[in-house]
């Protein structure tokens, strides 16, 4: 199958991350994981290192990693996608930052790129939100969702993540060689 880096970012969805390892592993897919600082104030490296057998990369100064982390990653893989995608990863991303190994290696990294958009529907709706998805989708990046439901503060709206079965769902229809089922770059998905 396929090799993916599953980029956390800190929104409280990131539990769902877990799942959506879970998930590319049981459909066979070669999975390592960048953790930023604040996922791990939500879901901890031991968690993702037990499923996956590989500690997670959290910073961009890992001793296992004898040359540039960030190019070493984005060269192993073939898809990229980052869950949950707060509203700051893809402003940080928007303007091309590299403050952590997940943005560092996202901008050294040039083949399928998803991200799975989660956050309060307020945020969602705001103009500079806006503004960076138009960039992300200009880009060529495929946005799975976010969708309209429940948030974590009870509240409905759009701003929803996927489900994880999803997410994988899109990953894989972008990694798939056949056009009439791939999406195509710079999409929300489901539209």
């Amino acid at each position: 199958m396929a090799r993916i880096l599953l980029g956390v970012t800190g929104g409280i969805a990131a539990f769902k991350a877990v799942l959506v390892l879970r998930e590319l592993m049981q459909r066979g897919h070669e999975v390592k994981v960048v953790l930023t600082e604040a996922a791990q104030h939500f879901v901890g490296p031991i968690t993702f290192g037990a499923l996956t057998g590989d500690a997670p990369v959290t910073n961009l100064w890992d001793a296992r990693y004898n040359g540039e982390i960030h190019v070493e990653l984005a060269d192993w893989a073939e898809a990229m996608v980052i869950v949950p995608a707060t509203a700051n990863t893809m402003a940080k991303v928007v303007h091309g930052l590299a403050d952590d190994a997940l943005l560092a290696t996202w901008l050294c990294f040039d083949q399928v790129r998803v991200m799975a958009p989660a956050m309060h529907h307020r945020m969602w709706a705001q103009a500079s939100t806006q503004r960076n998805v138009a960039q992300l989708l200009a880009d060529g990046v495929i946005l799975a969702g976010p969708v309209v439901g429940r948030l974590a503060n009870g509240a409905e709206g759009n701003g929803r993540m996927l489900e994880p079965v999803e997410i994988v769902d899109v990953v894989e229809a972008c990694l798939n060689p056949t056009p009439a089922v791939r999406p195509p770059a710079g999409e929300v998905w489901p539209s």
